[in-house]
């Protein structure tokens, strides 16, 4: 497992793009906290912490899927590049306004979320041209930068609350953007960031979102976030319950160490078969991993109940990329992976609000109960669409770039095999097909 990261690593661009895109997402991952531990410190209340947080996970949210499209459009470096700068001048706009006008605070997170760079899709974008469109280095690729999420939203609060100690929660906005920028100017200075074109689009206001197959994962992926941010709140009562926030980081740290296991683990071989087929069933064990949680036993009960409700997430995730791969519309890839994590932020806002009432009115089983409804929720929607999901687009290269051509080329990208296909497409059986071999033994993680 370590050998085949390390392999994909020594690709030449490889680990500069991976630690690059993580350092430039840093902010993104500490944004809510930073704002959290900041608001309070100017002194104000928890509402209005929580109010700004929420505004800046909502203007993320709406961002992301513009920037992609852009990035689509015009290359990442134009877009990238600017945006990690503006989505920096919005942070350090709070820092230095503080929160005594709150109209003026909004501004400056909206700001912030906003821009913030797209660059979690533009890296799923860059892997196949950095490993020669192999299917099975780029799908490895993709369940690699699925374990490596876990380990930047694990990392990046310790370095919030590091800074704070250090020095104080504005100082923390302002290190913390800057080290973004930094992580954002390292990618799009690359050469695969700066050769990169995306293939030709047919022009169509809806974009990404003209597909059915991504449609239905992204409903499917907005019930995964909602379960994960309802254990977020969940978990808080449950501390308060038994021993206080030791407790919750515990739980919260057992989630994430389980994500990084399963996320090994699922690496650890090739999977054959259509990968829509595959993730239905990786949800599905996702959602009955969330049931115990509604037990509510013992301190160490619970870690090992939280360690198992993480298990799936990351071959979860690592499965969707692929997924979304294979269902974007031709020249919108980088949008495509942007409306992913829009729907996953968005719906683990609706969990984040769904808990807390659940918990006040039920108590805190009830809080981790809508983590199930909602895994069961997504398994639906996975189900009652599974013949919509069965045909992936076709004529597309993997992830559906072409590096080195100009946007605007009508220059169709280089054949691959055609393939029989496992899930029913007719699309797969097309003579001189690009798209991918549906029927072929998937590597998702050899080595997010």
């Amino acid at each position: 497992m370590a050998a085949g990261y390390a392999e994909l690593l020594r690709t030449r661009h490889a680990a500069r793009l991976l630690v690059g895109t993580l350092i430039g997402r840093l902010p993104n991952g500490t944004g809510p906290i930073a704002i959290v531990l900041f608001t309070r410190a100017e002194g104000g209340s928890y509402s209005l912490a929580g109010a700004l947080a929420a505004a800046y996970g909502v203007s993320n949210a709406v961002g992301q899927p513009l920037l992609g499209r852009a990035v689509d459009l015009f290359g990442q470096p134009r877009v990238q590049l600017p945006a990690a700068v503006v989505s920096a001048l919005g942070m350090v706009w709070l820092a230095l306004a503080g929160t005594g006008s709150v109209g003026v605070a909004y501004a400056a997170v909206v700001v912030a979320g906003l821009f913030t760079p797209p660059l979690e899709g533009g890296l799923r974008a860059l892997w196949p041209s950095v490993l020669g469109g192999k299917e099975e280095r780029v799908h490895a690729a993709y369940a690699m930068d699925a374990v490596a999420q876990e380990v930047m939203f694990t990392v990046g609060p310790l370095l919030v609350t590091l800074c704070v100690a250090l020095w104080d929660p504005s100082v923390a906005l302002l290190v913390l953007n800057g080290i973004g920028v930094l992580g954002a100017l390292s990618v799009v200075v690359s050469e695969p960031s700066r050769t990169w074109r995306s293939e030709p689009r047919e022009a169509h206001w809806l974009g990404a979102l003209r597909s059915p197959g991504l449609l239905a994962l992204l409903g499917a992926f907005f019930f995964v976030g909602t379960a994960l941010g309802s254990i977020t709140v969940a978990g808080v009562a449950y501390a308060d319950e038994h021993g206080g926030q030791a407790v919750y980081g515990w739980l919260m740290a057992a989630l994430g160490l389980g994500a990084l296991f399963g996320g090994v683990l699922y690496g650890a071989r090739q999977w054959a078969g259509a990968p829509e087929r595959r993730l239905r069933l990786l949800v599905a064990l996702l959602a009955v991993c969330y049931l115990p949680l509604m037990l509510v036993p013992g301190v160490v009960a619970m870690t090992g109940f939280a360690a198992l409700a993480g298990v799936f997430l990351a071959p979860a995730l690592a499965c969707a990329f692929i997924v979304v791969d294979r269902h974007a519309p031709a020249g919108t890839v980088t949008e495509a992976f942007s409306w992913l994590v829009t729907f996953f932020g968005v719906g683990a806002a609706i969990g984040t609000a769904a808990a807390g009432p659940s918990v006040e009115a039920g108590g805190t089983a009830a809080g981790f109960a809508v983590a199930s409804v909602a895994g069961v929720a997504a398994l639906l929607v996975l189900t009652v669409t599974q013949r919509v999901l069965a045909r992936p687009g076709a004529s597309r290269a993997v992830a559906g770039s072409v590096p080195g051509r100009a946007a605007g080329s009508a220059e169709a990208p280089a054949a691959g095999p055609a393939a029989g296909s496992a899930a029913g497409s007719p699309e797969g059986s097309a003579a001189g097909s690009a798209g991918p071999l549906e029927g072929s033994a998937e590597a998702s993680v050899t080595g997010s």
